[in-house]
């Protein structure tokens, strides 16, 4: 078995392709060692060093290394973490834990929505899964749409994208543009 790595535009993410599923279904992230606990293998990324956050996409996972690690004595680590997991078949997720995509506190709608907002909605969605969210894939994150309210949609980075230098520039130029052209309801697209 390989695991091809590519930089994201986050200096501080590797995005790891073992070659292979990772997710059947949706994403997952971990933002802390203590949410890494429902994944055998996201925990044993987190204790390999300095990580501060792990994201399984459909098939990569992101890494992010906290601020001052050293990436060339981190990421042979972790391709030996992921070597291991993927050669011996375990499963991804820790028993009587849930696997797939989470609706952590976090994830959960910034606003609440109206239903006459209902079709605006919709469009959106379908153009974040369309469009975006396989460009933002192509960098090692997810994005998640937390609400539309009076104009404004309210997303967020997750994995690589997370705490991405350019992450800012993403919402506002490339996703608030796309946005504003295909739904001209949309006025604003913010961070939540």
């Amino acid at each position: 078995m390989f695991i091809e790595t590519e930089t994201t535009p986050n200096p501080a993410a590797l995005k790891f392709l073992p070659g292979q599923a990772v997710m059947d279904v949706g994403t997952r992230e971990f933002a802390s060692p203590e949410a890494a606990e429902a994944s055998p293998l996201a925990q044993a990324i987190f204790d390999s060093g300095e990580v501060v956050n792990v994201f399984f996409g459909a098939d990569f996972v992101s890494v992010t290394a906290a601020p001052g690690a050293d990436w060339s004595a981190l990421k042979p680590q972790v391709i030996a973490i992921l070597l291991d997991h993927f050669v011996s078949e375990a499963p991804l997720f820790a028993s009587g834990t849930a696997a797939g995509i989470t609706v952590p506190p976090e994830d959960k709608a910034v606003v609440e929505e109206r239903p006459e907002d209902a079709e605006v909605i919709a469009a959106i969605n379908e153009l974040l899964e369309t469009r975006v969210r396989p460009a933002v894939a192509g960098d090692g994150g997810d994005i998640a749409y937390r609400g539309f309210r009076d104009g404004v949609v309210y997303l967020t980075l997750q994995g690589s994208c997370a705490g991405c230098p350019s992450s800012t520039a993403t919402l506002k130029h490339g996703i608030e543009s796309l946005l504003k052209h295909y739904v001209p309801e949309v006025t604003e697209v913010r961070a939540a």
